[in-house]
């Protein structure tokens, strides 16, 4: 089964609450699920690669076995396709399970989007981040 994510990570202040949403879509455009992960604080690039994680993740459990993902970070895309290093070690487990996620995929593209191009998982990243902020209230 062939399925398009598209993920996003927010963090209000770098490190500050942050979010991670994606939003999972048939071959045809349909959207076969939503998520959001609140994340306590942490950066923009920990909700940018968490994002990616529980899209490809979901992905999984649905039995997708191609999949296209695309993202509005240029970081994420480029450290997943090997163009850039992986140089925070913070980064790097994250990178790691991203990384095998994806490779565990059949067929697999990542590709950057712009931002309004990617505004469903957008929403999803800050309404997590909302849940956050509430949560910690």
């Amino acid at each position: 089964m062939k399925a398009i994510l598209y993920a996003d990570g927010a963090a209000r202040g770098n490190p500050g609450p942050a979010g991670a949403g994606a939003v999972l879509l048939d071959g045809e455009g349909h959207v076969l699920a939503e998520l959001t992960k609140p994340l306590g604080v942490t950066t923009n690039n920990v909700a940018e690669y968490t994002a990616l994680i529980i899209g490809l993740e979901e992905a999984r459990r649905r039995g997708v076995d191609d999949i296209d993902v695309r993202m509005d970070s240029l970081l994420v895309v480029q450290q997943m396709r090997g163009v850039w290093r992986i140089k925070h070690p913070n980064m790097k487990p994250l990178a790691l399970r991203a990384g095998e996620l994806l490779a565990s995929f059949a067929t697999r593209t990542i590709a950057h989007v712009p931002r309004e191009d990617n505004t469903i998982a957008d929403a999803l990243s800050n309404k997590a981040v909302e849940e956050n902020i509430g949560w910690r209230a």
